[in-house]
């Protein structure tokens, strides 16, 4: 399963990102392997408009299962990540990656 988190920044004890389709990075942890790979997603920082569906589609092609944000994608986005069938997990928006992985093991993030 591959596992993606909104960062800030591309370490296993970054503070999450608590936005979706802006966020700066996306850490994604392939527990399958036990490794950590990053995507720089700054290309649609300053997109005025579709910032969101490019980062669904940007997390379909990386092959995601599950997404751990803080605030969760928009509307346009999350119809993009529902027909990609990947689960979407918010609340981990002031947690670091580690501790968003933990709580999300554990059971402790809302799915959206």
């Amino acid at each position: 399963m591959k596992i993606a988190f909104t960062t800030k920044e591309k370490t296993w004890d970054s503070a999450m990102d608590p936005r979706f389709g802006r966020s700066a990075f996306f850490t994604i942890y392939d527990d399958e392997h036990d490794a950590l790979s990053y995507y720089d997603n700054s290309s649609v920082v300053n997109e005025a408009h579709g910032a969101g569906p490019k980062a669904a589609q940007t997390l379909f092609e990386l092959g995601v299962n599950v997404l751990i944000t803080g605030n969760g994608p928009g509307g346009n986005a999350a119809a993009v990540i529902a027909k990609a069938g990947i689960d979407v997990y918010v609340g981990a928006g002031e947690m670091t990656v580690k501790e968003a992985h933990e709580a999300f093991r554990n059971g402790l993030l809302a799915r959206a």
